[in-house]
């Protein structure tokens, strides 16, 4: 089998680790993965449909690839995915380029869907979301030290934002004994940090085994020989555990990082947002953090402009950013998403203003990115090699406090010829700082 498959796998890792299961699955029924679609027979566009401007990514590519299609070089374009999940027929209905759409519970059929494609047939597939994939071989598309461990899918939360339960479903976890034997097969590769996600990875546990097992499962995974960094992600505030707070003091392979989307600070609009638990209950767990874990790094995510929102709470949220000091931290306007709860509420805010809440509080964060890089200036920290920048004429890679592709890296120096390679640990003296980006020589 000559023919050759090329995958775009867009939005979040969580979306990306169902992309690497479509190429294993693909790969085992004899196709050849390309990693330029240019080259490929068929593409498969594995899409984000979270807000309007990842739609709209998911759509710009489409139409991309169509132009590829139109002058011959493809023969075929497959959308998967959370767009095709979501909008379903009016995907084909309204992009003419797409030959076959499938819905998250269809892609362990993909190979079949290829088949068909590459035979001139069109397809639309769309088995129950409950049926999606959890679990499977997976063709690494990370580079080799770091991989994203899926602990399961779908949401129970129900945010009035958030479009994410109308498209993964209700929350299921992975036997902690799956997820155990794939973090050893990713390390027997040769993965050093494991990065564990789901749509609200606290919640780990609950729907198994009626507790939840996150610390469990953390212990679990710290007996592994040869990990040496576990990651989390997504983690919702009122979930944050003692129990899992003494397992990220205790566990030295556990970083000492947590990405806690809080959305927001002010009890009314959290109500209105049906996000459980108020200010004070978030105030408490993160001192909680800091007061167990001094080192501790956090990251949130922050929605500006959600309907309703005064002045004097945008206020509210702007004085919690610099009290609360988080060390990363991504600010983004609401979107109005069709057939959520909050798409209909009254006192929609125009765009401009949500746009410019948004930009305000991100310039409000830079000084406080900046405090905790002047912070590491005369100490030693531990960095992941993950390439050489010949621009910069120095390598660079990433600390405990760096999460792939949404923080930042640590650029280095090396001396007396030394040349790290890509997944290598050093240790990096700090010196400087450019742009919130540490700068060091390798000791």
């Amino acid at each position: 089998m000559n023919e050759r498959i090329g995958v775009v796998s867009l939005g979040c890792a969580k979306n990306q680790v169902d992309a690497e299961m479509m190429l294993f699955t693909l790969r085992q029924c004899g196709y050849k993965i390309v990693a330029d679609p240019a080259m490929a027979d068929v593409v498969i566009v594995n899409t984000c449909g979270f807000i309007e401007s990842a739609k709209q990514e998911s759509i710009d590519e489409i139409i991309e690839l169509g132009k590829l299609k139109q002058e011959g070089r493809i023969k075929g374009i497959i959308v998967t995915g959370c767009l095709a999940e979501r909008y379903r027929h009016a995907v084909k209905e309204q992009l003419y380029e797409v030959d076959a759409v499938v819905g998250i519970g269809g892609n362990e059929d993909i190979a079949e869907v290829v088949a068909k494609c590459l035979h001139g047939e069109e397809t639309e597939l769309y088995p129950s979301k409950m049926c999606a994939q959890l679990e499977g071989g997976r063709v690494q598309s990370t580079p080799s030290h770091y991989a994203y461990l899926k602990l399961g899918d779908g949401c129970d939360n129900r945010c009035t934002f958030c479009a994410i339960p109308l498209i993964r479903g209700k929350f299921r976890s992975r036997p902690q004994e799956s997820v155990v034997a794939e973090a050893k097969e990713l390390v027997a590769k040769g993965v050093k940090e494991l990065i564990l996600i789901a749509q609200d990875t606290t919640r780990y546990g609950i729907d198994l085994y009626g507790e939840f097992r996150l610390a469990a499962l953390l212990d679990e995974l710290c007996k592994i020989e040869g990990l040496k960094w576990i990651r989390l992600l997504y983690c919702y505030p009122d979930e944050i555990t003692d129990q899992l707070i003494d397992c990220i003091a205790r566990q030295d392979k556990v970083l000492n990082y947590m990405d806690i989307p809080l959305q927001h600070c002010n009890d009314r609009v959290l109500k209105s947002m049906n996000r459980r638990g108020n200010k004070e209950t978030i105030v408490n767990v993160i001192n909680k953090l800091r007061a167990k874990i001094p080192d501790i790094v956090l990251r949130t995510t922050l929605i500006c402009g959600f309907p309703g929102e005064t002045e004097e709470e945008f206020t509210e949220l702007s004085e919690f950013v610099n009290e609360m000091k988080f060390q990363r931290l991504g600010c983004f306007a609401y979107s109005q998403e069709e057939d959520t709860p909050a798409a209909n509420f009254e006192n929609q805010i125009d765009e401009e203003i949500k746009q410019k809440r948004a930009e305000i509080i991100m310039e409000q964060q830079m000084p406080i990115m900046e405090e905790y890089c002047k912070n590491l200036i005369g100490k030693e920290i531990e960095v992941v090699c993950e390439g050489y920048d010949k621009y910069a004429n120095c390598y660079f890679g990433r600390s405990m406090a760096d999460s792939p592709d949404v923080d930042g890296k640590v650029f280095f120096n090396t001396e007396d010829g030394k040349k790290p390679a890509i997944g290598d640990f050093v240790t990096v003296a700090i010196d400087d700082y450019l742009d919130c980006d540490p700068i060091g020589t390798m000791v």
